[in-house]
């Protein structure tokens, strides 16, 4: 299957080295990115699907990278329906779970943590709400996991940790042992950074989060209590690891993460999520909106924010999606400057703080959504021409 996306007036790639690419054009086959660049060198014949962008900016998917799903499409912490499907018409196209931290009943002894770990795998694998790609099935480490639970969970094809701290482990020490076991076996992993953020999780400071080594450190902005400067300031010089900024964090912490890491060179360690459901509610839009809030009053260009959102995610977890790159997923938003708002093109109107305008998204080469239901309506719309 082959589809021609032609008249697209910018291509964000994702990539913050390079966040911009030359083009008016871009093919995908059978689902995955196979090149792209001025229409008129390329063979856009036979497209089993032709869009006309008309103008309007084309990026990766936007990938949140800390959402707790429970099943399906409905959330019990808000009492929610189709708040997957809501967010893809946010342009987030992938999303990844800390934790299903808020199923009603949630096991906690080992047999019962791993079967639901292994369950929620499946049952994200076999149903992909609105097309959306959920990442889920990721086990809280508690007291009482041996190495060969490890093993079990990776052999039934789980990949993450949930946030290490919201279970009944909370000493760097064993905490440790168990990120090492998992990464041992391909199990990717996060931690809870900050205060409490419900009852029954603890504080994690910054002492913890650098004994423990985990992949992610997860709402390095806190969720929702963040850390004291000093220790926010410490974990961005040490760590390796992914720095995750949420939406639902503290914003003045986001900022100071935001800068300090462009001190240090390490803009490449920034992602984004929204660290919903929670107590905050849904956002479909938090993304979108970190985006905007970074840019403007971090001082980032907007091409470079947009890769904290796509990129940048897709490099520090290892995905096939969130980059303009051959053989990559044909995941990607299409968006252009919101009716009336200030800004001379998209990304100054998004440097200014507003939020652009979602007119279509695009999973696996296939149209997910077109004019998107929350977002403010966009100056241009895409069409589906074939």
């Amino acid at each position: 299957m082959k589809l021609v996306i032609k008249n697209i007036g910018q291509i964000l790639s994702g990539k913050i080295e390079e966040p911009i690419f030359e083009g008016d054009c871009l093919i995908a086959i059978d689902g995955k990115i196979s090149e792209w660049g001025k229409e008129k060198d390329l063979d856009i014949e036979e497209a089993d699907t032709l869009v006309d962008a008309h103008g309007v900016t084309l990026a990766p998917g936007l990938i949140d990278s800390h959402i707790h799903p429970v099943v399906g499409d409905y959330t019990p912490r808000q009492q929610q329906l189709h708040w997957i499907d809501s967010t893809l018409h946010g342009g987030v196209t992938t999303m990844i779970s800390a934790g299903e931290v808020h199923m009603p009943g949630r096991p906690k002894d080992v047999v019962g943590l791993k079967a639901m770990a292994i369950a929620s795998q499946r049952w994200y694998e076999n149903f992909r709400p609105s097309g959306v790609k959920v990442h889920a099935g990721a086990p809280v480490i508690e007291h009482g996991m041996e190495e060969h639970d490890f093993k079990d969970l990776a052999d039934a094809g789980v990949k993450l940790l949930g946030e290490v701290g919201l279970g009944t482990v909370k000493d760097g020490k064993t905490a440790h042992q168990m990120v090492e076991w998992a990464r041992k076996y391909g199990i990717q992993s996060t931690i809870h950074t900050g205060g409490p953020s419900i009852p029954g999780s603890g504080l994690i400071d910054a002492d913890m989060v650098l004994e423990t080594g985990t992949d992610v450190v997860g709402h390095i902005n806190g969720g929702h209590s963040a850390l004291p400067d000093d220790q926010i300031i410490c974990l961005c010089e040490s760590c390796k690891a992914a720095l995750e900024i949420v939406h639902n964090g503290n914003e003045r912490a986001a900022l100071l993460t935001l800068n300090t890491a462009r001190e240090l060179d390490k803009l490449d360690q920034v992602i984004l999520g929204t660290d919903g459901p929670a107590g905050s509610g849904v956002q479909p839009l938090g993304i979108m909106r970190m985006v905007a809030m970074l840019s403007s009053l971090g001082n980032v260009p907007a091409e470079v924010a947009f890769c904290f959102a796509n990129g940048n995610t897709s490099r520090q977890r290892d995905l096939d999606v969130g980059l303009i790159e051959k053989g990559k997923s044909a995941d990607f938003v299409l968006m252009d400057q919101a009716q009336h708002a200030p800004g001379k093109n998209l990304l100054e109107s998004v440097q200014l703080g507003n939020l652009p305008g979602v007119g279509m998204t695009i999973i696996d080469g296939v149209v997910r959504s077109e004019r998107s239901r929350n977002t403010p309506p966009a100056e241009r719309l895409p069409e589906i021409i074939t």
